[in-house]
């Protein structure tokens, strides 16, 4: 599986329903994370990791979601490991969508629906190319 076939299966869901446990597995063997929206606040990761995170920007390295283990916001350690990771831009209320997103890396979108409605425009990507990316 890649970037794109994900993205297809996802591609179309309806909200609470975004994909199934079989596609999720497949996702995770093959390395692949998908974020999307959740209520009205938070992102779900699943795939390769399964986690729901709340910032407006999300950090990614191989290993997956770059996480500050320190006390504060301010720990120089965590600001120089996001200096090598990759980043995805999650945008709230857009007009169009409840979610968006962007990132540099390679990925593919897809559309999450709410009855008959746009709900969120998440994407797929390889954690292998979650490296930063010169400016």
């Amino acid at each position: 599986m890649d970037i794109h076939e994900a993205a297809q299966a996802l591609d179309g869901n309806e909200y609470g329903e975004e994909g199934s446990p079989e596609l999720f597995k497949a996702m995770k063997d093959a390395g692949l994370l998908a974020l999307y929206g959740y209520s009205d606040d938070s992102i779900i990761l699943n795939g390769a990791e399964h986690d729901q995170v709340y910032d407006e920007t999300l950090y990614f390295t191989p290993d997956g979601l770059l996480t500050n283990d320190c006390d504060h916001d301010g720990c120089p350690y965590f600001r120089k490991l996001k200096k090598l990771a990759a980043t995805v831009n999650v945008k709230f209320g857009d007009g169009k969508y409840t979610f968006s997103m962007t990132t540099d890396m390679p990925h593919a979108t897809f559309k999450i629906k709410e009855g008959n409605d746009p709900y969120c425009q998440g994407l797929v990507f390889a954690l292998k190319d979650a490296v930063a990316r010169p400016a």
